[in-house]
């Protein structure tokens, strides 16, 4: 007899906090909701509640409180309708409770069952090379049968994002790593950009926390001074505008993001002081869609006859809107006190799509003077429908790798002979622009005309270039078209025609093999291949056979064989066998760095336990130095490798390989070098520069492992990498040469 469990009666203040939200959800919806979804959306809520009721976050309230949450998200700040209410309240049910997809199909519909699906992580990926990879690759595919499975994904990694406090450090690492390399990028591509900045922010607080709060605490107080400016500015503008157009304008400011202002002073090695458009003003206009174009262009002519502009600065985002939809006129000019602002300008319609990118991009479909610009969504959807339909049984990884190159880049616009316009990401060249035009023009792409100009096919494309591919029936891909490519789709499409040509050489192989067989010993193929091309050093029977066909195999290695049956069995001491394909590749003559000599190794502990229990090296790609935050990554290879969480390679390790990191701490603080590396630049006053530095340097005990310096036009920059104890060691050697008025800028190099 099947026992029934016993409902959970949850405490009153948990019950009146539940209800809360839910009527808190309500109120966002869009009146008035017909009877059908207020049914609907009820009956989500209560099969979410009862399905999650014995369930609890990481900080203690009730688990429903997060689907409510993320549906509240999907409608107010995503403005999407009433069936993604439904499903964001179900987002969870199948993954996490009893509850199956066969329930919710019958109870909701295919719609609702689908969405859910693509929302459900895959089960059974504790032998996936990259989990995260292969549920996204999932999520993906569901998006191009309904865009909603990924808009709900963005307000559910938003609603985890902002309740992150609650997850301890090493997960907060991992989640914002796969934020910033994932998501964050997917929600630029949909035009989500405020989601994707408070991404951006979020992630930055985790990995980067003293400048976060640096960046915050200096906005804070450089607030009203910024809002004065901002009146002063607008102020002109009013009532020209008002007198000009006669439609209504809204003009406002507001800061740059923290990880804009962040990135900016990294990438271009200034202080916060130093940068001027901590702010834009944007200039919103209410006007009908087929007067917008003029309408911001005299918006424009009005801004430049009170502030000159800079016309470098100049982006025509309406001419040409962006591939996710995005259309604004950009301009930065030199507002009063001789400093850079940004102007955008842009519609009503403009900017609800510039916010809510996708979703608010349906509302506008079919409206009257927008024309072809209404199908840039769908251009993008055809873009990933083609790669993924082209991912084939490669790795997930490769995959996310190549999809993630395309999502964050800008855009070049360029053009076929016909000037019929292509956006391609930056960075692309002739071969990928070949590629975009059909799979046949890119493989059999020969040369390219570049404004009548013969060009390489590894050009890198420039706004308003005028392409024309010279193709030869006889032109096949070579494994150097992969260094000259940076989409999606030419990659792998690159990768099929490699793979089909490698195919038709092994069988060629397999003939010629085959031959050798029968004349010496009598044996099949077939139940050799796999044996032999381990014996000649090859990793698999197709790189063998496919080696053969093009004579780089030596046969007569058969000899050391003889026939048992229908296999071949090696002659013992008849002949040694062949060098591996390792051994045989030439020598590697650069000097192999030489270790650090360390008085006592570092004290670390990785989950939980002393570091020696994993036989633990630092990387080299990052440094670390005591007193860095750090996490371990169990390689495949090499061993558990303790890298910091600001490494380079750090977001990608942490977003596709989670199950290979392990927690990482400090212990106690045993003496032991690490070696640094920071980067000096400045104004070259003379010869005296480099002693300066030098001694300072050595008066506070530090030594210098190397230091290459070099300038030019009186500037210069150097590079001094220094045997420290422990980061207040090294951060003291920052502060130290800051104080040197010739010196700009000191950071440590990443």
């Amino acid at each position: 007899m099947t026992q029934v469990k016993s409902p959970v009666i949850l405490p009153k203040e948990d019950t009146a906090l539940i209800q809360r939200a839910y009527r808190n959800l309500l109120k966002c919806m869009p009146m008035p909701l017909n009877a059908e979804d207020q049914h609907n959306i009820r009956a989500a809520f209560e099969l979410a509640a009862k399905a999650h009721q014995e369930q609890r976050r990481k900080s203690g309230e009730p688990y429903i409180l997060h689907p409510i949450e993320v549906a509240r998200i999907c409608v107010d700040e995503i403005g999407l309708g009433p069936t993604a209410v439904v499903c964001a309240l179900l987002h969870d049910v199948v993954e996490d409770t009893d509850v199956s997809l066969k329930q919710i199909h019958d109870q909701f519909g295919k719609p609702v069952a689908l969405i859910v699906d693509g929302l459900t992580k895959l089960d059974s990926l504790h032998d996936s090379e990259s989990p995260q990879a292969e549920n996204l690759t999932k999520v993906l595919r569901t998006m191009l049968s309904d865009v909603r499975v990924v808009l709900i994904k963005m307000a559910d990694r938003l609603h985890n994002l902002r309740t992150i406090k609650s997850m301890p450090p090493h997960k907060q690492l991992k989640i914002a790593a796969e934020t910033s390399t994932i998501y964050a990028p997917l929600a630029h591509r949909l035009g989500l950009y405020k989601i994707k900045t408070e991404f951006q922010d979020i992630c930055l607080k985790i990995t980067h926390p003293e400048d976060y709060h640096e960046i915050a605490e200096k906005l804070a107080q450089t607030k009203r001074a910024r809002e004065q400016y901002i009146e002063a500015f607008k102020r002109p503008l009013q009532r020209a505008l008002k007198k000009q157009l006669g439609c209504t304008i809204r003009i406002i400011g507001r800061p740059k993001s923290i990880y804009s202002i962040w990135s900016k002073i990294r990438t271009k090695q200034v202080d916060f002081e130093d940068i001027y458009d901590l702010f834009a003003i944007r200039i919103i206009l209410e006007v009908s869609a087929d007067r917008e174009k003029v309408a911001c262009w005299q918006v424009y002519a009005v801004v430049t006859d009170f502030y000159k502009p800079i016309p470098e600065r100049l982006k025509d985002w309406i001419t040409n809107p962006k591939a996710n939809g995005y259309e604004s006129l950009h301009t930065s000019v030199i507002g009063p006190q001789g400093r850079f602002v940004e102007v955008q300008i842009r519609s009503v319609r403009m900017d609800e799509i510039a916010e809510r990118g996708f979703a608010a991009h349906w509302k506008y479909k079919g409206v009257r003077g927008i024309g072809h610009r209404a199908n840039v969504f769908e251009n993008w959807l055809n873009q990933v429908r083609d790669t993924l339909e082209n991912v084939g049984s490669g790795s997930p990884v490769e995959f996310l790798a190549d999809f993630q190159s395309n999502l964050f880049s800008e855009e070049v616009h360029v053009f076929t002979p016909k000037g019929e316009m292509k956006i391609l990401p930056e960075g692309a060249t002739a071969l990928d622009f070949a590629f975009s035009i059909h799979s046949d023009v890119g493989t059999t792409c020969r040369a390219v005309r570049i404004n009548n100009r013969v060009e390489r096919i590894s050009y890198k494309l420039q706004n308003g270039d005028q392409i024309q591919v010279i193709t030869d029936k006889n032109q096949h891909p070579s494994t150097d078209w992969l260094q000259y490519v940076v989409t999606a789709k030419a990659k792998n499409r690159i990768r099929s025609a490699l793979k089909e040509e490698k195919r038709r050489l092994a069988a060629l192989g397999r003939e010629i093999l085959e031959r050798k067989l029968q004349n010496l010993h009598k044996c099949p193929v077939e139940e050799n291949a796999d044996m032999l091309a381990h014996w000649f050093g090859f990793p698999n029977r197709l790189e063998f056979l496919s080696a053969i066909a093009l004579e780089q195999v030596d046969l007569s290695g058969l000899k050391s064989f003889r026939a048992d049956g229908t296999r071949l069995v090696e002659v013992e001491g008849e002949k040694a066998p062949p060098p591996s394909a390792e051994e045989s590749r030439p020598a590697d003559t650069s000097p192999a760095p030489k270790p650090l000599k360390q008085p006592g190794k570092a004290d670390v502990f990785i989950n939980g336990e002393p570091g020696s229990y994993y036989a633990y090296s630092f990387a080299t790609c990052c440094n670390p130095v005591q007193g860095d935050p750090i996490f371990a990554y169990v390689g495949a290879k090499e061993g558990v490798k303790i890298h910091r969480t600001t490494c380079p390679n750090a977001a990608f390790l942490l977003a596709n390989y989670e199950y290979r990191v392990l927690k990482a701490e400090w212990g106690a603080m045993v003496k032991a070098d690490f070696v640094a590396t920071i980067l000096v630049t400045g104004i070259d006053d003379g010869p005296g520069v480099i002693q300066q530095i030098t001694d300072k340097i050595s008066s506070m005990g530090i030594n210098i492992r190397s230091f290459s310096i070099s300038g030019e036009g009186g500037y210069f920059e150097g590079r001094i990498s220094l045997v420290v104890g422990n980061t207040d060691q090294l951060n003291q050697a920052i502060r130290a040469l800051k104080n040197f008025k010739f010196v700009a800028s000191v950071s440590r190099m990443e």
